[in-house]
């Protein structure tokens, strides 16, 4: 059906394409298409796509065919083949070649079969994706030549696929079929089950018997890619209440305080970023892919200053006393939202995705976007830098032996003010940098904190209090339950399960799965 080794000669062309004058109806315009076709040259391209455009015209003077375009009453012409200006001419003067659905499909066939040829082999593939799935026994022969001729693996298997697919609709022998089947049971997706599907309901005999079990087969594999595509949105999920959440474990931990504004650090976080990118686009556009490297640090100072201000200024008068906090922390979340309404307004605000956190890959069955995968990587990281600092620095040691003991800590000469504060300050900082992180996937406004803050509690309840282990595990664990929830009560009966999950686990686990000694344990 396809493809020649070298270009047509264009006086040839110029004959193919002049017969779309003459044609009288749709058979008759296909039998110029796949003429067209056969001769292999990127020429016929041109003339094939404004076909299926409905852009082909031919002038009813000399019967000359021409590429146009309508403005108004007049028709502005193109050449066919090169596509150079060819004048104007009044609609009455022209007459546009007819097409239909199946002439389209036909034509997307074509123009597939075309580029089977192509020196690129990203242009083959496509082709050969094409031609998979809009299988045509015609292009069995073209797509012979062409998985003898090819050299990338990739690109051959994908012919070998596309070439099985043709075979199931034409009418070579049931064992070339047979054959077929198995091609695409190996390719395992949803595509090959759709056409294993078609083949099963008008075969019989050996061939409905092969595609019967070949689609049991997909379906199993496809159940369980379904399974692992929720385990990773929850992984996914996860490492989003990770970053939100491990602020909050180690200021709940260390200074036992319930902070209702943590979730106003994450939207300041955002709101950072947003201003960088501002600065970016409008001071310096190439810069625009380092704009959250820049934005992480100045992320971590804002939030951090703003928590650090609010332990001197507020937290530090009501130690020991939860329910004044968390009163005095709510207050201040709201002055935090009405003052980022007041400087930013109330509706959202763009964040755009830098070019490497853009688009989705596929591994297998699963669909794993560019900017989820980096959260998950950025989360980790955070994690362990901070457990670092909590396991190996002086810092994280004085941390540490204030969450276990404030007294005995106070008297070996620790100042246990400046812990708290500056531990606070940690806790706001972190939920600065997973602003940043969320910018990316969520809308940035003022009430990006509130939809985080309630999980965040369950969270670092579930895991265990100052946990930071017991916060990750707590992260991952509730986001895989969240998801394989999700589909069975929906997203808001799914958050209320889990909290109903959370709340008998800790009836019977107080201080959740990893138990923390220390003041917030024993007060």
């Amino acid at each position: 059906m396809f493809l020649s080794p070298a270009a047509a000669d264009e006086a040839a062309l110029r004959t193919a394409v002049a017969k779309f004058a003459t044609v009288k109806n749709f058979p008759e315009t296909e039998a110029v298409v796949r003429e067209l076709a056969a001769t292999g040259d990127p020429a016929v391209a041109r003339p094939l796509t404004a076909l299926s455009d409905g852009d082909l015209y031919f002038r009813k003077a000399d019967a000359a065919v021409l590429i146009g375009k309508e403005s108004g009453q007049t028709v502005k012409l193109a050449d066919p083949l090169t596509g150079a200006e060819a004048g104007t001419a009044a609609k009455a003067e022209v007459a546009k070649v007819k097409v239909n659905n199946s002439l389209r499909r036909a034509i997307r066939e074509a123009l597939g079969g075309l580029t089977l040829s192509s020196p690129d082999p990203a242009a083959r593939l496509a082709a050969a994706q094409t031609m998979f799935k809009a299988p045509d026994a015609n292009s069995i022969e073209a797509l012979d030549a062409a998985i003898l001729n090819e050299t990338v693996a990739s690109v051959k298997k994908q012919l070998e696929q596309a070439r099985a697919a043709a075979v199931l609709v034409s009418d070579l022998p049931a064992s070339e079929k047979l054959a077929a089947i198995a091609v695409l049971e190996a390719r395992g997706d949803r595509d090959a089950l759709s056409q294993l599907t078609a083949v099963q309901a008008k075969s019989d005999g050996a061939v409905k018997d092969a595609a019967t079990a070949a689609i049991n087969t997909i379906n199993s594999s496809l159940a369980l890619w379904a399974a692992g595509q929720n385990v990773w949105y929850g992984i996914s999920l996860g490492s989003v209440l990770l970053l939100a959440a491990i602020g909050l474990a180690i200021t709940f931990g260390v200074m036992g305080v319930i902070n209702m504004a943590h979730g106003e650090m994450v939207m300041l976080g955002a709101y950072t970023t947003y201003v960088v990118q501002e600065v970016i686009r409008s001071s310096a556009p190439g810069l625009f892919d380092w704009s959250l490297a820049i934005a992480l640090p100045l992320a971590f100072l804002v939030a951090a200053a703003v928590g650090f201000a609010i332990e001197r200024g507020i937290i530090r008068f009501l130690y020991g006393r939860p329910l004044e906090t968390l009163l005095a922390t709510w207050g201040v979340s709201l002055i935090i939202q009405q003052a980022v309404r007041t400087i930013f307004g109330p509706t959202n605000r763009e964040v755009g995705n830098p070019s490497w956190m853009s688009g989705a890959f596929e591994l297998g069955q699963l669909s794993i976007t560019w900017n989820r995968l980096w959260i998950l990587c950025f989360a980790l990281a955070v994690f362990f830098v901070l457990l670092f600092v909590m396991k190996r620095t002086p810092w994280g040691l004085q941390m540490r032996a204030v969450t276990a003991n404030r007294r005995m800590a106070a008297s070996m000469g620790i100042r246990t003010p400046w812990v708290d504060a500056l531990t606070f300050a940690l806790g706001s900082g972190i939920a600065g940098i997973a602003g940043v992180a969320l910018s990316q996937i969520d809308n940035v406004s003022p009430n990006l904190g509130q939809g985080y803050i309630i999980d965040s509690f369950m969270v670092v309840v579930f895991g265990g209090v100052g946990n930071l282990w017991g916060t990750l595990v707590g992260a991952l664990s509730l986001g895989i339950l969240n998801k394989f929830l999700e589909p069975y009560a929906g997203a808001v009966l799914g958050k209320i399960l889990v909290l109903v999950l959370i709340i008998l686990f800790i009836q019977k686990r107080p201080r959740g799965l990893f138990a923390l000694k220390g003041r917030a344990v024993e007060a």
